[in-house]
């Protein structure tokens, strides 16, 4: 069994059978969060060009850990349902929702919260105590709508897990082509995971041709948690692959980061060289250390690079317009800037 399943499974069991007090959050934070940060980095999409911090749902799409932990790495700031209804992504996200699920016009907020220029997170339950909920995690940059979690959608007595295979694709089909469109171009796995206290079922969305998941979906209960994986295998500007690596394959996302010219200017390196120093052990810090580079100055420069690539992005209009001004979205990319430059190659599983 694999690492990831390894983890997953132990979550899924650990997840029916107790509350998220803080104490576990921040367990499983300091536990899993750098495997996460670098799953999740696995699958880069050119038009997310600072993408998201990997979200827990991915892995644990149980109720019991709908918000995902991992978050709150950074600054999380709770929103009102008035807030969620008046703020241009919170707005553009319950829209879309409306659109997919009429009857969610219904429902009401009843928590949501945003990370400055990463995530923006909404929960909406049915009135009335039927304990039908909806959970959204937004991009905060791009605008979209990375997880959807539905919990209770179907009649206490018949729960999801208990339909056959059949109608279980049907329900995933349909929940991602309501929120995100038509998947006839996918090709379509299914997969029971290695949990013997309850079925667990894996459906993986793949464009033909690829490796990779483009939406996965996971079924446990009477939860289905549908998320947005990626689409290209690597950005455009990269020159050199595999700065940093786990199970064989490239991090597109560090790769994105660190293929910066300014800051083979700043090293004094060429790509090749800085990939050969990295793969002795070595953190970007580090080798600028040896060189007389403060860890703030390739900060600056690589932020100041990911903000240039975003704002040309939205001119070219291959992602929505963010309003915020260039020195706030400096400041909400230094943390996962900050990750990757600190970050040392990790030997494959």
């Amino acid at each position: 069994m694999t690492i990831e399943r390894k983890i997953r499974e132990h979550l899924h069991k650990q997840a029916e059978t107790m509350e998220c007090p803080t104490a576990i959050s921040k367990r499983i934070e300091q536990s899993y969060s750098q495997y996460l940060k670098r799953k999740r980095s696995e699958v880069t999409m050119k038009k997310r060009l600072i993408g998201g911090i990997a979200a827990a749902a991915i892995l644990i799409p149980t109720a019991a850990f709908a918000a995902p932990p991992l978050i709150e790495m950074l600054t999380r700031t709770p929103m009102t349902a008035e807030q969620v209804k008046v703020d241009e992504v919170g707005e553009a996200t319950l829209e879309k929702l409306y659109s997919a699920f009429p009857e969610t016009k219904s429902f009401e907020i009843i928590d949501a919260s945003y990370v400055q220029g990463v995530q923006t997170s909404i929960i909406l339950g049915e009135k009335g105590g039927t304990g039908k909920k909806v959970t959204l995690h937004t991009n905060g940059i791009t605008g979209e709508i990375e997880h959807v979690n539905q919990e209770n959608w179907e009649p206490k007595e018949k729960p999801l897990i208990t339909l056959t295979d059949q109608e279980i694709k049907a329900k995933a089909d349909s929940l991602i082509e309501k929120m995100y469109g038509n998947i006839e171009e996918f090709e379509f796995t299914m997969e029971q995971m290695e949990n013997p206290d309850q079925k667990t079922l894996m459906l993986n969305y793949v464009k033909k041709g690829s490796k990779t998941p483009f939406y996965q979906v996971f079924i446990q209960g009477n939860t289905i948690s549908a998320s947005l994986i990626g689409g290209e295998t690597a950005p455009s500007n990269i020159q050199v692959e595999g700065y940093f690596s786990l199970n064989g394959k490239p991090d597109y996302t560090a790769d994105a980061f660190i293929n910066d010219e300014q800051l083979f200017s700043l090293l004094k390196m060429n790509p090749t060289e800085l990939k050969q120093e990295l793969a002795k052990g070595k953190s970007v810090v580090e080798i600028a250390a040896s060189k007389n580079v403060s860890k703030q100055q390739v900060i600056d420069v690589i932020a100041k690079t990911q903000v240039e690539r975003q704002i040309q992005a939205e001119q070219n209009g291959e992602i929505p317009k963010n309003n915020q001004s260039t020195e706030q979205l400096i400041k909400a990319i230094e943390p996962k800037v900050l990750q990757v430059i600190e970050h040392k190659t990790e030997t494959p599983w």
